[in-house]
């Protein structure tokens, strides 16, 4: 029985160098895995350091940008005011035109009675006179007449 006791043992021990064995090149296997794992990530994290400086220039770039585009559009607010005031004056002054349009249209129609009259005293002051010229110039020729025979 002894014997069996022994082979017992030796059985075991030869499972259990075998386990080893497969073990052993189980962790060897493993542990190339993991040497692969720990270089893809030491490249990631290379990449992401990369990747992270150039997202801070474009961020500071947006910036800049963003900036510019408030100080320009500052300026065109200045401009459209300046345009709207030179709108708001056009408008005034088309009112004061009409107003005064208006008021002299008005004055016109009031008056009309008293322009016509003055048409036709004009008209009969220059009757009047352009008559009082013919007789004058008509005594001068008569005169000048008597006086050369």
């Amino acid at each position: 029985m002894i014997i069996i006791l022994y082979l017992s043992v030796a059985l075991i021990a030869i499972a259990f160098a075998i386990l080893v064995v497969y073990v052993s090149k189980t962790l060897k296997a493993l542990q190339g895995t993991l040497t692969n794992v720990a270089g893809t990530l030491s490249g990631l994290e290379k990449q992401m350091e990369g990747i992270t400086i150039e997202t801070t220039q474009l961020l500071h770039k947006t910036n800049a940008l963003a900036e510019d585009i408030q100080h320009k559009s500052d300026k065109l607010n200045t401009v459209v005011e300046s345009v709207k005031d030179v709108g708001d004056t056009i408008q005034q002054l088309n009112l004061t035109v009409k107003k005064v349009t208006t008021s002299a249209s008005n004055s016109l129609e009031s008056n009309q009675d008293k322009v016509n009259q003055v048409v036709q005293w004009s008209n009969a002051a220059m009757d009047i006179w352009g008559k009082w010229k013919q007789r004058t110039e008509k005594r001068q020729h008569v005169n000048s007449n008597n006086s050369s025979i």
